[in-house]
């Protein structure tokens, strides 16, 4: 039996499942994300067909990266699923995500790889903002109406 207590977490439930009311930046900020994690395993994916055909790095395991790459990108993918279908879970893992990301963008853009670079740190900084605008907030809080 149901008490008055437990309805407003029923209730929460009930909207952490329903994408109709997820803020449009949570939504783009998840599809992002998904994109993210998808190329992480793509790049798993390549690594490992790369060490099948007999490719061998002598400072890296190409299997070793790959389930880096495929364990990382998974979870990243994950989230990102999960923020895009209006679930507040995969907040935290975007938002960690995208804070990685950062200094990855640093490094590219220290290697003389700005083409790459900038649209990652663009990225993951645009995701950021998305994460935390009032609307996202009030969406993780579990409160609906915009306040005054």
């Amino acid at each position: 039996m149901s008490t008055e207590k437990d309805r407003p977490e029923h209730d929460r439930l009930e909207i952490d499942a329903d994408p109709s009311v997820t803020p449009t930046q949570i939504k783009v900020a998840g599809a992002v994300t998904t994109v993210e994690g998808l190329i992480g395993v793509v790049v798993a994916v390549i690594l490992v067909i790369r060490a099948l055909a007999g490719h061998e790095e002598t400072t890296i395991s190409g299997y070793g990266t790959a389930a880096w790459f495929g364990i990382i990108g998974g979870g990243v993918l994950a989230g990102g699923i999960a923020l895009w279908t209006g679930r507040r879970w995969g907040r935290s893992i975007a938002m960690i995500a995208q804070i990685l990301l950062l200094p990855v963008a640093y490094y590219l853009f220290t290697s003389g790889l700005p083409v790459f670079s900038v649209p990652l740190a663009l990225a993951a900084l645009a995701v950021l903002v998305m994460l935390f605008s009032p609307a996202s907030v009030r969406w993780l809080a579990g409160d609906l109406e915009p306040g005054p």
